[in-house]
């Protein structure tokens, strides 16, 4: 496989729709909550505002998976050489983090919410909370990359190559 220079029109469009979906989720998620509530009390929900919460997580999961099916066939590129000796590993285990967390909240959103295993939600909330965390840190990152180091990292997202 040739060196990627840059990332492809797809992979920039499932980051982009990634990110808008985790809004969309993060906006749904008192709606979920007290349909939640609601589930765990023996009342019925009907379908509601929760209903967003819902597809767009699964749709993350959908957009979650293309993303690494599409990154294993075309890979991506290098991390810049600037920076402390540190950034490339962390920036590493923070991508493949929330490549992992893109999968399993998703996953154990549907095992509480149509297997019924309260659990699963609670784990559910508290990974959803490491991963706004660590999109910060990865905000963070790109941030300083344009700021600081001005390396022209966060043009790779933008611009197809």
């Amino acid at each position: 496989m040739s060196k990627v220079t840059g990332y492809s029109r797809t992979q920039i469009a499932l980051h982009w729709g990634v990110l808008a979906l985790m809004i969309v989720s993060y906006v749904s998620e008192d709606a979920m909550s007290a349909a939640w509530r609601a589930f765990n009390r023996g009342q019925e929900v009907t379908p509601g505002a929760h209903t967003v919460h819902v597809i767009a997580g699964g749709l993350i999961l959908v957009l979650a998976v293309m993303r690494l099916l599409t990154r294993w066939r075309r890979g991506a590129p290098a991390a810049p050489e600037a920076g402390y000796p540190l950034m490339k590993p962390a920036a590493a285990v923070t991508h493949w983090a929330l490549y992992a967390l893109m999968l399993v909240i998703p996953l154990t959103g549907i095992a509480a919410w149509f297997g019924g295993i309260r659990d699963a939600g609670e784990v559910h909330e508290v990974l959803f909370n490491v991963l706004l965390l660590l999109v910060g840190l990865h905000v963070v990152g790109a941030l300083y990359h344009q700021f600081v180091l001005k390396d022209g990292l966060m043009e790779r997202m933008r611009k197809p190559l």
